[in-house]
């Protein structure tokens, strides 16, 4: 058995007349890292790893159909051949969309600078479409009248966001409606926000006990100066009463009238875009509204 099987290795290595020379090594250098960058960038941590790991596997039973075989084990290396065969049909037609939309991605013309673009950059850009998601919301927000209260903070030791519900979801518009939407049971509370992700919802935040705090400013408006007020947060608050937009930092409240400023600041906060005039806070504050009584 093992002279069949040393005899049907020296028969491949026979066609392949493996000859290397350091030409042979920097070819296979390469094919390395080209799989290497694509399975980094387009497989890892998805759900085609473990397609990837199939194939591998299929690949492996291959092998070993045709070992089998050279042993004269014919039935049992056909049978697991055809096993092998059937099961690859039977891929590229189960994962078909998949496939599809593969090969529209190699069709794209900027396909090799997402292959190898900076992978930084693509991270901006995610967050700037995070701005846009908040934005949104806040527009339907403000012309509703809905109450909303969005806590941003990246150290989330000091942010009570135990307190409510874990979702750790991407940020998006349709979330962030849901959640505030009068007849869910998360809408009274604030949602946390890190990075892209809404880390919890329904927190309730530490209200302030500023004794100088103007009345017309309700639970909401207390609940985001109290919480910038015993951390680094920036808290993004929405009048149920008057569809008033504001943002609030180390205790002090700004209020917006269009969304351009508001989406200025929010880059600002979220670390995309730094401002020549950045202060302690962490954004610019122009057109500074006091929020306690003169």
């Amino acid at each position: 058995m093992i002279d069949a099987v040393l005899k049907y290795f020296h028969s491949l290595t026979a066609v392949m007349d493996l000859s290397f020379s350091w030409t042979n090594m920097f070819e296979i250098f390469i094919i390395a890292l080209i799989l290497f960058v694509f399975y980094k960038k387009f497989i890892k941590n998805t759900q085609s790893e473990k397609f990837v790991k199939g194939a591998f596997f299929l690949v492996f039973v291959w092998i070993m159909s045709e070992i089998l075989i050279r042993l004269d084990l014919k039935i049992l290396g056909v049978f697991f051949k055809s096993t092998v065969a059937l099961v690859s049909l039977s891929l590229i037609v189960i994962f078909q969309p998949e496939l599809r939309r593969f090969l529209g991605f190699l069709g794209e013309v900027d396909f090799v600078k997402q292959l190898f673009g900076n992978s930084a950059k693509n991270k901006q850009d995610k967050r700037i479409d995070v701005v846009k998601e908040i934005i949104e919301s806040v527009k339907y927000f403000s012309k509703s009248h809905t109450g909303a209260l969005i806590v941003f903070q990246n150290d989330l030791s000091n942010t009570y966001y135990d307190v409510g519900t874990t979702l750790n979801a991407d940020v998006s518009t349709e979330l962030l409606l849901t959640i505030f939407h009068t007849n869910t049971p998360l809408h009274d509370g604030a949602v946390v926000i890190s990075g892209e992700k809404i880390i919890s919802a329904g927190v309730l935040l530490p209200l302030t006990e500023d004794p100088k705090l103007s009345w017309k400013y309700g639970t909401r408006h207390r609940a985001a100066i109290g919480m910038s007020e015993v951390s680094d947060a920036a808290c993004l608050v929405v009048s149920e009463e008057t569809g008033d937009v504001s943002i609030t930092v180390d205790g002090s409240l700004k209020k917006y009238e269009d969304l351009v400023s508001l989406k200025t600041d929010l880059e600002s906060i979220l670390g995309i875009k730094q401002v020549e005039e950045e202060k302690k806070t962490g954004f610019n504050f122009n057109n500074f509204i006091s929020i306690k009584k003169k």
